[in-house]
């Protein structure tokens, strides 16, 4: 009988169903053991790459408030009957409200700040020129010793003593005259100083999350804007010795004379990491007292020169972000430079 060509099963190769659930089982625990490392990589780059996008957003955020801040008080010229030692002002029609420097809105319970600061924009300084007659050939006309740095359309101090007051320029006339579209506080002998088109007023608050300029977001990623007050004992006297909030009777709203003692502020400005962490990863400050209130920590303070409290927790995962606290002092050049003159 012939023999049958088919091979034994026996023979036959391949895979079990035990060793496929076997390389199954395997290709699993090292798909997952992949999978979490990459889970970890990717948490701790997105940690890493968020925290530079803090530290990028709070460095530009604090240049761009310090550019404007080193700009107040400009073109309020430190001479004798000064516009910084107008103890009465009136502001006519310029829809101009204020003249101060700088000013600090505080927070209040460690919410954020805003700071407000003001100044001219004047190529000549704001330079200021005696009046040497008025109404030739008009009413409104200021015969001046020079109006060489008037120019239509800019905003007008004039200092009569303490008596001050601002309007606008209609017109300039020859080397000598301007045409003032009010004439309050004019007189001969008085000051009159052309402060540029625009009388700046720049706010800085912080508002979901962004730093706003005006109302316009400025810097995305902030979260605090925290400012004080460094004062000296006397508005001729340049030497700083406290930072105060601006709070109280005092230094909620500063009367001319303590304004003139403000020759300093000093800045703090909190940027948060977008990334929310599983765990806590920040923690506040551990006392209570004015050297270290509770929140986050910025600079070091005292009982006469308190650190200000920086209060996040509005937000219930607020420990679960990383931030970065940039501060700085800035001089306020202007105020500096008038010392002699207050």
């Amino acid at each position: 009988m012939p023999k049958s060509s088919k091979k034994s099963c026996s023979s036959q190769a391949g895979f079990s169903l035990v060793e496929i659930l076997v390389g199954l089982a395997i290709g699993l625990l090292a798909t997952m053991v992949i999978m979490q490392v990459f889970s970890v990589f990717e948490g701790q780059k997105r940690s890493t790459t968020g925290s530079a996008d803090a530290q990028t957003n709070g460095s530009i955020a604090l240049y761009t408030v310090t550019r404007d801040a080193q700009m107040a008080g400009y073109s309020l010229m430190p001479v004798a009957d000064s516009p910084l030692e107008c103890t009465t002002l009136t502001f006519g029609a310029t829809g101009i409200t204020d003249i101060f420097p700088v000013t600090i809105a505080d927070g209040g319970g460690g919410a954020s700040d805003t700071v407000t600061i003001r100044y001219g924009d004047s190529p000549s300084g704001g330079i200021p020129a005696t009046i040497t007659a008025m109404g030739v050939p008009t009413a409104n006309d200021a015969t001046l010793t020079t109006n060489f740095s008037c120019r239509a359309g800019d905003v007008a101090f004039i200092a009569n003593g303490t008596t001050c007051a601002m309007t606008s320029v209609n017109a300039v006339a020859g080397a000598t005259t301007v045409t003032l579209a009010d004439i309050t506080a004019t007189g001969i002998g008085a000051n009159l100083a052309c402060l540029g088109s625009t009388w700046n007023e720049i706010a800085y608050a912080v508002n979901n999350g962004n730093l706003e300029r005006n109302g316009v977001t400025s810097m995305a990623g902030i979260v605090s804007l925290q400012a004080q007050y460094g004062i000296s004992a006397a508005a001729n006297n340049n030497q700083v010795t406290n930072w105060v909030d601006a709070t109280g009777a005092t230094w909620a709203a500063p009367t001319i004379a303590d304004r003139n003692r403000i020759k300093a502020v000093r800045i703090a400005v909190v940027a948060r990491n977008s990334q929310l962490e599983k765990d806590v990863v920040t923690e506040a400050c551990s006392s209570t007292s004015g050297a270290a209130p509770t929140g986050l920590c910025s600079w070091a303070g005292s009982a006469a020169s308190p650190a200000p409290e920086i209060d996040l927790t509005a937000d219930a995962d607020w420990a679960r972000y990383r931030y970065r606290a940039y501060e700085t002092i800035i001089p306020l050049r202007n105020m500096i430079w008038a010392k002699d003159t207050l």
